[in-house]
């Protein structure tokens, strides 16, 4: 079972420069908790000062009654066994295997014996998917191999808090889909204390239980995954939102002009989309009911999110309990059309725009493309006439041939006709010559 961590008032400096200050927040034992912030916020920093490689220039971290900053190297040491850590390339021994790399820590902190070792490692390695790999060297496998390794690493010792170093950097996305739904079930499975550094806003939205967000060298909120997604903070719904429009810049803070020139109306905020839950349908004990702390707050979700009464509040633009609304198309930054999107409005209608006010759709239709459609070229007008042509002459043949048999017959009747009579008397005139001879053969 996970332990709690208690963060008061923690403050890191280097040298001159503040990276950030007077940071409280709890991490509760056995849960889930992700820590963003844009780049440069000092998040890598605050988990190296969680396990006792960096120390802080003021405040506490409790862990089990033990206030960390405050302990001697000997007593640090012990409670540095408390942690697993996957670091952000994985850190693996270039020079050693899998399986050596796996069982290093348990060779270096532990007494026990190559068999028992051996079959800790392959059991973490069966948990998270490594079967079959123990001899392949860290350079011969992909990235999402080299988490997963160092993941097997952290989990040797059985911690009872792992800290997660932008687990999904560098992955696809269908290795990071695959990645937190091992986190997830490791969770279930082992119920540790979990915090995971990350910039996916995806694994923010879905796998968390709560979520904290370090912005200019402070703890901007932390707290349970529904109260951020609901939440009206600027720089909370920009960066949870993946928004523009906010606080934020490109050099981490927009200056007063930069705020003055934005409308100042926002974006209305995505549907609260369901927590990911593990993989054989089992309920982690820290899951929260879905709605759960709207409810009990009094806060109203956003549309389309999940209400707490056994189907999504609001009007879904795709259909779907779990779809997410239709949102217009990007456009500059300074309101021009691009080039693409002026020649695609020559050519075709894009599909209707739906935008989610207070539950209920507004749609914007456009022009049928089927009333624009595009003038053929000459090639293909002339390919065009000569295919309805010959298809003309095909379907006129059968017609043309009918009418000809049609008139030769007609010609024949009445040839038959005339010829009949003449063949009658014919025959007759050769019945009276045969008669004649016979009477003058019959003569004396």
């Amino acid at each position: 079972m996970g332990v709690e961590i208690r963060v008061e008032g923690l403050t890191k400096r280097f040298g001159s420069q503040t990276i950030w200050e007077d940071v409280s927040l709890t991490l509760p034992a056995g849960e889930i908790s992700v820590l963003l912030g844009p780049s440069g916020t000092g998040k890598s920093v605050f988990l190296k000062t969680l396990v006792g490689l960096l120390k802080p220039n003021a405040g506490h971290i409790w862990i089990n009654g033990q206030d960390l900053p405050n302990l001697r190297e000997h007593d640090l040491y012990q409670v540095r066994k408390l942690f697993g850590v996957l670091f952000q390339d994985g850190a693996l021994f270039g020079s050693m295997n899998l399986y050596d790399n796996i069982a290093f820590p348990l060779r270096e902190h532990t007494k026990k014996s190559e068999s028992d070792i051996k079959k800790i490692v392959l059991e973490k390695m069966e948990m998270t998917g490594l079967i079959g790999a123990e001899r392949k060297l860290p350079g011969e496998i992909s990235g999402g191999m080299r988490k997963r390794a160092g993941l097997a690493r952290a989990l040797v010792l059985d911690p009872e808090i792992i800290l997660f170093d932008e687990p999904d950097s560098g992955l696809d996305p269908v290795r990071s889909a695959y990645l937190n739904q091992l986190i997830v079930d490791l969770n279930a499975d082992i119920k540790a204390t979990f915090l995971i550094v990350t910039h996916d806003i995806s694994t923010a939205r879905t796998v968390p239980d709560n979520i904290g967000l370090l912005y200019r060298r402070h703890l901007a909120m932390f707290g349970p995954r529904e109260m951020l997604l609901s939440s009206d903070e600027p720089v909370v719904r920009q960066f949870l939102n993946g928004q523009r429009e906010g606080p934020i810049g490109m050099a981490e803070e927009k200056d007063a002009g930069e705020l003055a020139q934005e409308s100042g109306e926002l974006p209305p905020l995505p549907p609260i989309p369901p927590q990911l839950a593990t993989s054989d349908g089992r309920v982690r004990e820290s899951m929260r009911p879905p709605g759960s702390w709207l409810r009990e707050h009094g806060v109203t979700a956003p549309a389309g999110s999940y209400t707490g009464e056994g189907e999504w509040g609001g009007s879904m633009a795709t259909g779907g309990g779990h779809s997410q609304p239709k949102r217009p198309r990007a456009a500059t930054s300074n309101g021009r059309a691009s080039a693409a999107d002026s020649k695609r409005g020559d050519e075709y209608d894009d599909s209707s725009v739906t935008v989610i006010h207070g539950g209920a759709t507004k749609s914007s239709a456009t022009k049928s493309a089927s009333s624009r459609k595009p003038a053929a070229t000459p090639k293909a007008a002339s390919a065009e006439r000569a295919g309805t042509k010959k298809a003309t002459a095909k379907k006129a043949a059968p017609a043309k041939k009918a009418a000809t048999s049609k008139k030769a017959a007609a010609t024949k009747a009445p040839a038959a006709k005339k010829a009949a009579p003449a063949k009658k008397a014919a025959k007759k005139t050769t019945k009276k010559t045969a008669t004649s001879s016979a009477a003058r053969g019959s003569g004396p």
